[in-house]
């Protein structure tokens, strides 16, 4: 059992990319491995939710009030 790890970030905050963020699949009407979202854009964390099998903060960041990715932390950063 893991211990429960808290999210280092909140709702609502501004943050931005540290990698390119590509299609997984999560996007059918996007290429597989297409662009998405290019490094250091900014985006509002607009759900914080967690991974219940591995205790992993997933945050879902809305971009350009038209895409919504979930996002782990070592992807992004508060602005």
């Amino acid at each position: 059992m893991f211990d429960q790890r808290l999210p280092k970030y909140e709702w609502g905050m501004k943050v931005k990319t540290l990698i390119e963020l590509r299609n997984d699949g999560s996007y059918p009407e996007a290429l597989p491995d297409a662009l998405l979202v290019d490094l250091g854009t900014i985006g509002e964390i607009v759900q914080v939710g967690s991974h219940t099998e591995t205790n992993t903060p997933i945050y879902l960041v809305e971009f350009n009030e038209r895409l919504v990715i979930g996002c782990l932390e070592e992807e992004i950063e508060p602005v």
